[in-house]
């Protein structure tokens, strides 16, 4: 291909044409900020500076020369309802939603806006229309979250099933988990109500949803022992090995009871024994422990809690290692294995506690639902205590 020569005629013409185009951007861009007002520069200064209150007040300047800036009012708003100032974010929005001049986008941002300012006071039935109002537009996603978060307030777990479903497929988003949860809510709700046919039914769309859902088959086994069938509650409780054996400690107590009533106590001794090899956790540990010394003796307890620290030390394996060491003391050692025990007690108890992994609430007892956060199955089942001793700050 032949080089032509026109075009290096060309090139100057070009670099001109680009330098008057970027002269007339740049002097349309000066033009505009000498236009806005002094106030709008100290308020952008304050927002960087982290003094809400002080551009407010600029903005507020800013808005009452000129009545027609749209996004400045959704900033306002957005900083009011930040603030706390419900009312004003409220009043704020409402004006703007009031406007004819609005375009279908504008108009939808500012419902969503008022929406979220219904959600922070609490006006979840007014908060609630407008979000479903908004749910087939372009905030549809974050509209069906705070939908979600209304309805299992709310304890409306049909809608929040069906909420959960819609936000699923509009994100690609896994919500199993959560739905599988809400499934198990209508469950207890229907059992509570002597309607366990039902109850099953929703149980078993836990499990459709969620096949590794424990909690469903820890209620089916609550519900069987507690009409009588103990080998079907003992069936269920086992099942939950194949899902996260992690959880065992949850139904490990439930299980003895069990075998005991169908009179095979060391059936299900042995049966938790195994569990407690394979799956180490306090919650086995103390049931076998218990288990093993009204079947067996002292000794029997004695040998499980010291196999049981070789092979998994903890501080609440300890605790329990000398709380079988007393059982076997003489009298004149048992003072020194009593304070001893005592202090690691007291110490390990600072740390026997669940902890959500999300916002790290602490808790003495174990929640499927998060009581700060609302996420769900956020508890690990470890307490926080069961770590290593090395990775514990002993004091």
């Amino acid at each position: 291909m032949e080089f032509e020569f026109w075009w290096l005629l060309a090139f100057p013409l070009f670099f001109g044409l680009g330098w008057i185009a970027a002269r007339i951007d740049i002097k349309h861009l000066l033009s505009e900020s000498r236009a806005l007002p002094a106030s709008y520069f100290k308020g952008l200064n304050f927002l960087i500076n982290e003094q809400p209150d002080k551009a407010i007040e600029a903005f507020l300047e800013v808005a009452r020369a000129d009545q027609q800036t749209t996004e400045l009012h959704f900033t306002l708003g957005g900083l009011f309802r930040r603030r706390g100032e419900v009312d004003r974010a409220i009043r704020m929005h409402q004006a703007l939603i009031d406007r004819q001049d609005l375009s279908v986008e504008q108009r939808q941002a500012a419902l969503f806006e008022l929406a979220q300012d219904y959600h922070k006071a609490g006006m979840l039935d007014r908060a609630e229309q407008l979000f479903s109002k908004l749910s087939e537009s372009e905030h549809a996603g974050q509209a069906l979250r705070f939908l979600l978060e209304i309805y299992v307030t709310e304890k409306d777990w049909p809608k929040a099933v069906e909420t959960a479903k819609a936000l699923e497929r509009r994100s690609s988003e896994p919500l199993n988990k959560e739905i599988a949860n809400y499934y198990c809510e209508l469950a207890a709700g229907e059992y509570a109500h002597s309607r366990p046919h039902e109850a099953r039914e929703y149980l078993d769309k836990a499990l459709q949803v969620n096949r590794k859902c424990v909690r469903a088959h820890v209620m089916l086994g609550d519900w069987a022992a507690k009409e009588g069938q103990h080998s079907e509650a003992v069936e269920q409780w086992k099942k939950v090995e194949g899902q996260n054996p992690a959880y065992l400690f949850l139904v490990a107590d439930r299980l003895l009871q069990s075998y005991r009533t169908l009179g095979r106590a060391p059936e299900g001794l042995t049966l938790l024994r195994g569990f407690q090899e394979r799956y180490p956790a306090m919650g086995l540990l103390d049931a076998a422990f218990q288990a093993t010394l009204e079947g067996e003796g002292a000794q029997s307890a004695y040998r499980l809690a010291r196999e049981e620290l070789r092979r998994n030390p903890t501080l609440p394996g300890l605790d329990k290692f000398l709380e079988a060491q007393l059982l076997e003391s003489t009298d004149e050692r048992r003072g020194d294995v009593q304070l001893v025990k005592n202090l690691v007690q007291s110490h390990s108890a600072r740390f026997a506690y669940y902890q959500c992994v999300q916002c790290g609430f602490k808790a003495r007892q174990f929640y499927w639902h998060c009581p700060a956060c609302g996420n769900w199955e956020s508890f690990p089942p470890r307490r926080h205590a069961e770590r290593e001793p090395s990775a514990l700050q002993l004091s």
